[in-house]
């Protein structure tokens, strides 16, 4: 869209955003088919960065209510501020990464291409903000439906047959999955054994300092213990 009308009028440019947003949604074979393949990097970084904004908020609220981890209106206010920042350059990136898979696998499509493969793709992140505030199959259901997307492009943009480009993004689909749910669960358990030696920690308060030696040393020995498993 031209910059002047994003000026002009506001309504016009999310109207836009909004319709934009539908077709990938709802038919990402058809909107790729129909994708401008030029036309310069700036309506698609827009594109982008509005969805990093609304991420952004998403993430924000959630954390303000206490959904995404702790409450904090600092970590709130780091998120609409550093979400879109980080979606700019991770378009970026993510686009070099893309132009590398879909050149091996024979695309003969630009940079640019793929860059605006991977802008448009960004229309479902507000929504995969809030599927991953599910624990495990949040993380899983985004990645699928971002593999399906790149699937729809790999085919309308860049030529590829269905069946190489599904076996090519389900294995990163897939790889992605099994690294976030680690962390998930690695995470957790250090918010757990954290959480217990804050409580030990409050017992101990209530101890002689004889007891309290002892029963830290004890405490120390077994989280070593729980660690190391």
């Amino acid at each position: 869209m031209d910059q002047k009308t994003i000026a002009a009028d506001p309504k016009v440019f999310l109207n836009s955003m909004k319709e934009t947003v539908g077709k990938i949604i709802v038919d990402p074979a058809g909107f790729f088919r129909e994708m401008p393949k030029s036309g310069g990097y700036a309506d698609p970084l827009i594109f982008a960065l509005t969805m990093g904004v609304a991420a952004g908020i998403i993430t924000a609220l959630a954390t303000i209510v206490g959904l995404g981890g702790h409450s904090s209106f600092a970590g709130a206010a780091s998120s609409i501020i550093l979400t879109p920042i980080v979606t700019g350059v991770f378009t970026f990136i993510c686009a070099g990464v893309l132009f590398a898979i879909w050149k091996v696998m024979g695309s003969q499509e630009s940079y640019e291409v793929s860059f605006r493969c991977a802008a448009y793709a960004l229309a479902i992140s507000p929504i995969t903000a809030v599927l991953n505030l599910i624990p495990y199959i949040g993380v899983i259901a985004g990645l699928a439906w971002t593999a399906y997307i790149l699937v729809a492009a790999s085919t309308e943009i860049h030529g590829i047959r269905p069946k190489p480009a599904w076996i090519v993004f389900g294995a990163i689909g897939a790889l992605l999955a099994l690294s976030s749910i680690s962390m998930q669960m690695s995470a957790r358990s250090f918010e757990k054994k954290m959480n217990a030696f804050s409580n030990k920690v409050g017992e101990m308060e209530k101890m002689d300092p004889e007891e309290a030696g002892k029963a830290m040393g004890q405490f120390l020995k077994g989280m070593e213990k729980g660690m190391q498993k």
